[in-house]
């Protein structure tokens, strides 16, 4: 294994192929990552909350930002909020860098500048859409099982359909003027 210090952006190959793991998956995880309704409210351009699947040096802009240097050189995965359960998500941030090391993926250029304006992937902006990538995931299916998949799934299912039943008061006071 080279040393950090002959690889670019001084980190280690390992390390490469693990954050690269992590942008692979971090769409299909992201269930694992904002497991509530109001997760998805934050993901907002300018807010400083992730939006664009992309890595950065020291970039907030972007799901992962890659700070530190030498021994201390490390990433945030800036996708959980409070709410999450930090089990399932160092759970999925463990089976994402596995699956990378493993398939020895190759992590594309940082993002420079303002990742909301630049053009990449995007996170899920509802629960179910992260519920619907998290349940065709071939990487989640092989690092936690068909059972544990389909259970978060059925959370995430039974959630939504909990919310689309509920009458908001935005809506009452919305159709009290309307009609």
């Amino acid at each position: 294994m080279p040393d950090s210090a002959a690889v670019p952006d001084a980190m280690s190959e390992v390390m490469r192929h693990f954050l690269a793991g992590q942008l692979v998956a971090l769409r299909e995880f992201s269930l694992l990552h904002a497991p509530h309704i109001n997760s998805y409210k934050r993901f907002q351009p300018g807010s400083f909350a992730p939006t664009a699947v992309a890595w950065g040096h020291d970039n907030r802009t972007c799901a992962l930002r890659v700070v530190g240097h030498g021994r201390s050189l490390r990433f945030e995965n800036r996708l959980p909020g409070g709410d999450v359960n930090p089990y399932l998500a160092v759970a999925g941030m463990v089976a994402a860098g596995l699956y990378g090391i493993e398939q020895k993926l190759e992590l594309p250029e940082p993002c420079v500048g303002n990742a909301y304006s630049a053009d990449f992937a995007h996170v899920p902006t509802t629960l179910r859409e992260a519920a619907e990538l998290w349940e065709t995931s071939p990487i989640a299916k092989a690092a936690f099982g068909d059972e544990v998949v389909a259970h978060y799934r059925n959370m995430a299912r039974v959630e939504t359909d909990a919310f689309d039943a509920a009458v908001t008061d935005w809506e009452l006071r919305r159709s009290f003027e309307r009609m």
